[in-house]
């Protein structure tokens, strides 16, 4: 129903937060660590990760910059939708961008995560946090209801294939045709990957693998369909910070590239598939760290980009609150159902959450947009 937008009157872009000072960096650790029992020299080990770029995440401002591209977008497209900012670690928090949206008349706002796959941590925890906001504002709070996650959009992997082409482009001529396609993601608990998607209506668990795999394998599958030549592929993870009891997804990517150089590998491109933006998991993880291992091997390196404000990912966004607005509209019997756009084996995902669905680790807690609300 365009120019108006159905049932919301804002967007809600939520996040995970980054410090901006030095002097921010410990206690942002602090709020993101909290609870889950991280070992203060890990704590030292990260906040070093943070000093060497200046004591500050590029995480805000690429949510500046995201943020900014959606508001141009939307009102292109003629789309009258004021577009907020929250996050759950730092400075602007959840809780008080809310509060703003209250204060502001809102009464009910799409909400758009900058984690793209089903997970707890990815997830069901944010919805969490909306919740805690939510009831924080009271009784003037806003409805908020979560976009559709999507890996598996155009919006969000056809940059990835263009990238990953280009970074294959660099690459010297007499390694580029054997040059192996290492997908990365940040590690989480294996226990978190199995609860992953899985609730008590049936879905089974594991979602959070099995979204990277079929992401990883449509990127390739279309990198070899443009370039005419065919690159062996695997999954690899990043940024592990939990106690060393507690198993994680595995190979770590630097560990994986030992492997594959020892196996005769003369070339890699690194394509972080996890993020929406080059976050500090990419630029010391992958640009820095991996980079690092890949010369000490005399494995030539390259780096796919991220999907940042590449306007196919920015018209993701529209195209998401577009296809809640459709739906919402074939419920009431006021039109068909939308056509719910994706690649790959896994289809589009839900847009409401089964209930229990990537349930806590920890417990029950409240949580928004989903059966369970």
């Amino acid at each position: 129903m365009p120019p108006g937008v159905g049932p919301f009157d804002a967007l809600l872009l939520v996040s995970f937060g980054g410090p901006e000072r030095p002097e921010d960096v410990v206690p942002f650790l602090q709020n993101v660590t909290r609870g889950r029992g991280v070992p203060a020299e890990r704590l030292a080990e990260v906040g070093a990760h943070y000093h060497r770029f200046g004591g500050r995440s590029p995480i805000n401002d690429q949510c500046r910059s995201l943020l900014t591209a959606i508001d141009t977008d939307l009102a292109a497209a003629g789309l009258d939708l004021p577009v907020y900012w929250g996050n759950r670690n730092w400075d602007p928090y959840l809780q008080q961008t809310v509060a703003q949206m209250a204060a502001d008349g809102v009464k009910h706002a799409a909400c758009l995560l900058t984690s793209a796959y089903s997970s707890y941590s990815g997830c069901r925890q944010y919805r969490e946090n909306l919740a805690d906001a939510r009831a924080a504002a009271g009784s003037d709070a806003p409805t908020l209801s979560r976009l559709r996650h999507y890996f598996n959009h155009p919006g969000f992997v056809e940059p990835f294939v263009d990238a990953t082409l280009e970074s294959l482009a660099h690459l010297d001529q007499g390694v580029r045709d054997g040059a192996r396609l290492v997908f990365v993601t940040h590690s989480i608990p294996t226990s978190m990957n199995d609860a992953s998607g899985r609730s008590p209506a049936g879905t089974s668990g594991g979602a959070y693998v099995r979204q990277h795999r079929d992401v990883a394998a449509t990127v390739a599958a279309r990198v070899q369909q443009v370039s005419g030549g065919e690159h062996a592929y695997d999954v690899a993870y990043c940024s592990r910070s939990g106690p060393a009891q507690v198993p994680w997804l595995e190979p770590d990517v630097n560990d994986h590239l030992r492997a594959v150089a020892a196996s005769g590998t003369e070339a890699v491109v690194v394509v972080p598939i996890g993020f929406v933006s080059d976050h500090m998991e990419v630029i010391f993880d992958l640009d820095t760290e991996a980079a690092a291992t890949a010369a000490e091997l005399g494995l030539a390196f390259g780096r796919a980009a991220t999907p940042g404000t590449d306007p196919r990912f920015v018209a993701l966004v529209r195209d998401l609150v577009l296809e809640r607005v459709a739906s919402a509209c074939a419920t009431a019997g006021a039109g068909a159902p939308p056509a719910r756009v994706s690649l790959g084996e896994l289809g589009p995902s839900w847009d409401v959450c089964p209930a229990g669905c990537c349930a806590n680790p920890r417990g029950p807690r409240p949580a928004l947009c989903g059966a369970d609300s």
